[in-house]
């Protein structure tokens, strides 16, 4: 794992890799008291001849960025994260699983670490990054998704946090995923919290429905996170001559949508089968020649390296050739 601290009002400088393992932190600390922690998430791929690429790094480094900002903290340059994301990845290698196996999940952290006991900006932040190997985020792997809309509880408010990738933003969400678990339902979709009537997101991702060429996601005016997976779908579906609208998209379009997909880092981009709202259930279509498989195809394809790479977002990890 990777680590490197400052204090407030400073800048981070070098940091170092250690081995994997526990933290100490005061009892006090910014984090634990008041929720003062941002986390990215992006992943490292292994291409048939052993080398090691990332997928827009700098974008996870420049989210960061405006989350310290909204929350009140010193981050790291992009160049500082980038450096550090590869050195992590280096370091962690022989996890890297073979090509179409899986891929090195990397966990960047931002804390506030130092004590403060009064309701202020902790004095000390440490910037974490540790990894793991993954397979598929859901338990369906590339089973369509069955989502319920969720109008009791909410993910984010306006003026709040929703469009960072701040920690607090996903403890709220797991009453919520976890009842509808227990449904039998793979995850839950939010609506926003002042007219309970419009698409957010699921989760730990991005929504997209589909009619005709046309595809809709909800615009990210705070309460929704930009999403790295969700920029760059949007850039493929234009370069493919969809029209791709982002804006307020009423649940109520949920049901004449031809498709519905998912889209983050963790789940790439996942075919929604159906969504239940108020007890009635949609369904959509999945599998061979959607839309989403479409888009899906591409950009593991470019992440992959059986796409060729036209836009550049594509970084080599060097020293990491095995």
């Amino acid at each position: 794992m990777y680590i490197m601290k400052c204090s407030l009002n400073e800048n981070f400088s070098r940091g170092e890799l250690n081995r994997y393992g526990n933290i100490e932190l005061s009892p006090s600390s910014g984090v634990l008291n008041y929720g003062q922690g941002l986390f990215e998430g992006l992943k490292a791929y292994r291409r048939e001849d052993g080398r090691l690429f990332l997928f827009r790094p700098e974008q996870n480094a420049l989210r960061m960025k405006m989350g310290a900002e909204r929350m009140c903290m010193p981050s790291p340059s992009v160049d500082q994260f980038v450096d550090a994301v590869k050195q992590t990845v280096i370091a962690n290698k022989r996890w890297v699983p073979p090509p179409g196996k899986g891929s090195l999940y990397i966990r960047p952290l931002l804390i506030g670490s130092g004590p403060v006991l009064g309701l202020a900006p902790a004095p000390d932040y440490a910037f974490l990054i540790y990894a793991s190997p993954v397979g598929n985020y859901f338990k369906e792997g590339l089973s369509p998704l069955n989502l319920v809309v969720d109008d009791e509880f909410h993910r984010a408010t306006p003026g709040g946090t929703g469009g960072v990738k701040t920690i607090t933003n996903y403890g709220p969400v797991l009453k919520a995923q976890t009842r509808a678990k227990a449904k039998g339902f793979s995850d839950v979709l939010f609506i926003d919290a002042v007219k309970k009537k419009n698409l957010e997101e699921v989760s730990s991702c991005n929504i997209f429905i589909v009619k005709g060429s046309v595809i809709s996601t909800p615009a990210t005016h705070g309460t929704v996170l930009s999403g790295i997976t969700r920029k760059s779908i949007i850039e493929i579906a234009r370069d493919y001559g969809y029209q791709v609208e982002e804006r307020s998209v009423p649940v109520d379009e949920l049901i004449d949508a031809d498709e519905v997909f998912c889209t983050g880092t963790a789940v790439v981009v996942a075919q929604v089968g159906s969504i239940t709202y108020q007890g009635k259930r949609f369904v959509y279509k999945t599998g061979a020649g959607t839309v989403s498989q479409r888009l899906y195809l591409n950009l593991t394809g470019i992440q992959m390296g059986l796409v060729e790479d036209k836009k550049g977002w594509i970084v080599e990890v060097d020293g990491a050739f095995s």
